[in-house]
């Protein structure tokens, strides 16, 4: 039987961030009625103090708002959820202002009067790619937290496994012995739950730290 408490922390939910009532209520209507899981709220304040950062998702955001405005959240999340695609959404737009959050990163910058399949293509498009940021943060932690297994000198050998070296070579760099360099080789094998140097390689080359540390 399917976990249903288990659908919100990986479905994304589509933020609505605008201080009007309407728009709010109208966009939830539009979002729902497509499928889309929706949380709505008034200023980006309201945002953060109610946004878990566990939940991926994309934000439809208003510019102007009371408190905290739409490119003052955006330089919040850049810095501490990038992987929250964002859309713009306002109806006092200009080109500055599109130009502005773009170069921040962005998704879209959309301009009332909008139609609402064009928004809604839109919003699909930035969940898809939430979701697969999503996944990659996920395969990140995972990775991450198989290399923390490691002992300091495991790390060591396999950062030079991963340079192409030889046991006999990763010995000769380490000022120790080629069947103690193995015994190492086998440790890191069973500790990342991997059976051959290719299969080690492609784990730490998707590591986004792009190392072993």
């Amino acid at each position: 039987m399917p976990n249903r408490s288990a659908k919100p922390a990986t479905t994304p939910t589509v933020f609505v961030v605008d201080d009007d009532d309407g728009v709010r209520e109208s966009l939830r209507w539009l979002l729902e009625s497509v499928g889309h899981p929706v949380r709505v709220f008034r200023n980006g304040r309201e945002f953060l103090d109610g946004y878990d950062p566990e939940q991926p998702g994309c934000l439809l955001l208003d510019v102007r708002m009371p408190l905290m405005g739409g490119f003052e959240l955006q330089e919040v999340l850049r810095i501490d959820n990038p992987a929250l695609p964002i859309l713009f959404l306002t109806g006092h737009g200009s080109i500055p202002m599109s130009v502005r959050a773009m170069r921040n990163g962005a998704f879209d910058f959309i301009e009332k009067p909008f139609s609402d399949q064009a928004l809604l293509d839109r919003v699909q498009d930035a969940a898809n790619k939430a979701a697969e940021l999503y996944r990659l943060q996920r395969h990140s932690r995972s990775i991450s937290q198989l290399l923390a297994l490691l002992s300091p000198r495991e790390r060591e050998v396999l950062e030079l496994l991963i340079d192409g070296l030889s046991s006999r070579e990763i010995g000769e760099e380490l000022g120790i012995s080629k069947k103690t360099v193995d015994v190492h080789r086998g440790h890191i094998r069973e500790k990342l739950g991997i059976g051959s140097v290719a299969e080690l390689v492609r784990l730490v080359l998707n590591n986004p730290h792009g190392d072993a540390r």
